[in-house]
């Protein structure tokens, strides 16, 4: 796998992520205590509070003691999808939330500073897919990456990739690449000469147009099973990825995959990675 980090192990205080790379992955959901022990079950999270937050109780998910995602408990009343957001790298987040607002996407949340970690946008684009903006101070990405456990793409999947991908390479300036087949509308976005994420179109029939995170497993089959066992469904059950026309496979070769929901409806997909 390409690791969008570029790097197998990130310390706090090292060279940040190139903006508009995916840095960081996040979850909001209604009952904190039974999705730590959905995602522990299945990756062997361990977790810890980074102290208290305005959003509400919030916990970092960490393996070997280094952060790899975040999981936040709605505030009681809010009805929010439960979903994984993805976030994009920026050196100033204020600019980029004015820049969004001005460029037909929507700003829900912030900018606003999360202690000493760093400050955050939460947005939307044009098609209605729920993003992150990180500008990271304390915590400028995951600390381990690239590893069974962690996040190590992420794919946007909308109505129709070339015309939403013109917002992202306008507020981030990627350099955009089409994957697979001429058929498909499957385009990969490169920052410094290496991919970081994809965007796929899949035409008007997709209901909502949302972030994907693949997330590394030693076993995908293995993995798939365990998710059922812990409350989970299987959306699409595992297969090999070699002759895929999605991004995955442009970035990272052949590997096999499934997507899957936690048991309050998140999306993910797990992914092993032939190496």
């Amino acid at each position: 796998m390409t690791e969008v980090w570029g790097s197998s192990e990130l310390s706090q205080g090292e060279t940040r992520p190139t903006p508009g790379t995916p840095c960081w992955t996040s979850l909001l959901v209604r009952d904190l205590e039974a999705t730590k022990e959905f995602y522990g079950g299945l990756f062997g999270w361990s977790y810890y509070s980074p102290g208290p937050r305005q959003l509400g109780p919030y916990v970092r998910a960490t393996l070997d003691g280094r952060d790899v995602a975040g999981i936040g408990e709605l505030p009681r009343g809010r009805q929010l999808a439960n979903a994984w957001t993805t976030y994009l790298a920026s050196e100033d987040a204020d600019v980029a939330a004015e820049w969004i607002r001005c460029s037909g996407g929507t700003v829900g949340v912030g900018p606003l500073a999360a202690e000493d970690a760093g400050r955050l946008v939460l947005a939307s684009d044009p098609a209605g897919a729920p993003f992150g903006v990180w500008q990271g101070q304390e915590l400028v990405g995951p600390q381990l990456v690239g590893v069974p456990g962690t996040p190590v793409w992420h794919e946007l999947v909308t109505h129709d990739a070339a015309m939403v991908v013109k917002f992202y390479r306008a507020l981030f300036g990627y350099d955009v690449k089409p994957a697979g087949s001429v058929e498909s509308d499957t385009l990969v976005l490169h920052l410094d000469g290496r991919p970081v994420a994809a965007v796929r179109g899949v035409g008007a029939g997709l209901r909502h147009p949302h972030w994907m995170t693949y997330f590394e497993v030693a076993d995908v089959d293995a993995a798939a099973r365990r998710a059922v066992e812990l409350g989970g469904r299987v959306l699409s059950e595992p297969h090999d990825a070699l002759g895929d026309p999605g991004a995955v496979g442009a970035a990272a070769g052949p590997g096999r995959m499934a997507t899957v929901t936690d048991p309050e409806g998140a999306v993910f997909t797990l992914l092993h990675t032939a190496r």
